[in-house]
């Protein structure tokens, strides 16, 4: 039987709002039915071009606001970001070494990190299934929806559950 992954994109203190506020206890519960749990933190480091382009200064190093706003649970692993994905060479040797083929994938924010991690995937041969349910977005409920249509449209319909 196959390996099942979850990838929990950026569940931070620092994303957490009314639109968002669900999500912690939500996936805290769904990491129990997995294998493998992988949690990402994103990390906006001082001079990114998160904060030059984007005016965007939250999630320091070293704030409350980067800490996961869920608790993993025993053996997950906790990846560090300072990019939208963190699919790159030795995430994508961490799945396979552990004969993973497909990826659930939950967190925050739709529009962006969890996209870009689902699309990554995809390019790189690995199945992603975002779980819309598991996702929401800081940002407006028009982005939320928006971020689906294009997920489709990334990665087909049938992985968007």
């Amino acid at each position: 039987m196959e390996a099942k992954a979850l990838l929990i994109v950026d569940v931070q203190k620092g994303f957490i709002n009314e639109r968002t506020k669900h999500i912690p206890a939500m996936v805290e519960r769904l990491q129990n039915e997995y294998d493998l749990v992988i949690a990402t933190r994103f990390i906006n480091l001082p001079g990114s071009l998160y904060r030059k382009l984007i005016h965007w200064g939250h999630l320091s190093p070293g704030t409350e606001e980067v800490e996961l706003a869920f608790r993993p649970k025993e053996g997950a692993i906790v990846l560090d970001k300072t990019v939208y994905t963190c699919v790159n060479d030795e995430f994508v040797a961490l799945l396979k070494e552990n004969g993973i083929e497909e990826v659930d994938i939950c967190g925050i924010d739709t529009d962006i990190c969890v996209t870009k991690c689902a699309v990554d995937l995809f390019e790189r041969g690995i199945v992603p299934v975002v779980l819309k349910d598991y996702c929401a977005t800081h940002a407006h409920a028009d982005v939320q929806e928006a971020a689906f249509v294009i997920l489709k449209r990334y990665i087909g319909g049938s992985q968007v559950r």
